[in-house]
């Protein structure tokens, strides 16, 4: 058995492009439109993990798809996360819960999907102004 790919519903196919891979750092590893079927899937990857896949299923007809809190969330390990979640912050992406331990972080995605962070291996030592930011929001 092979892990291949975790699927989430978008709303806005570019916004959620600009989180995933614009923001987050992920890349695009391939696509399919199915016009027929009214949708197009997009696969993404973290750089270092290609073969685990995010599939951004984009319908084209309006569908409510809730608050996506039934989900759960996507995890990343990060080379740095004060570094992540500052990039995070100069494309306009709210850190739901900043890293003040230097080991995790929660985002969200334009559609509410969290996205939790993890510092790959030892946690970073604290610091500002991460330390002292308070949670906004859920995650």
């Amino acid at each position: 058995m092979r892990y291949l790919h975790a699927m989430v519903r978008v709303r806005d196919l570019e916004a959620s492009l600009r989180f995933f891979r614009d923001a987050l750092g992920l890349v695009e590893t391939r696509r399919k439109d199915v016009p027929q079927g009214r949708f197009t899937l997009v696969y993404l990857a973290a750089p270092a993990n290609p073969e685990a896949e995010v599939e951004l299923t984009f319908n084209y007809d309006d569908e409510d798809y809730g608050s996506a809190r039934n989900f759960g969330h996507l995890a990343f390990a990060v080379d740095d996360i004060y570094a992540t979640c500052e990039r995070l912050q100069a494309n306009g992406v709210v850190i739901n819960r900043p890293p003040r331990d230097g080991r995790m972080a929660f985002v969200r995605s334009p559609d509410a999907i969290s996205i939790e962070l993890l510092q790959q291996g030892e946690a970073l030592p604290p610091r500002e102004p991460w330390l002292s930011m308070p949670n906004t929001g859920s995650w």
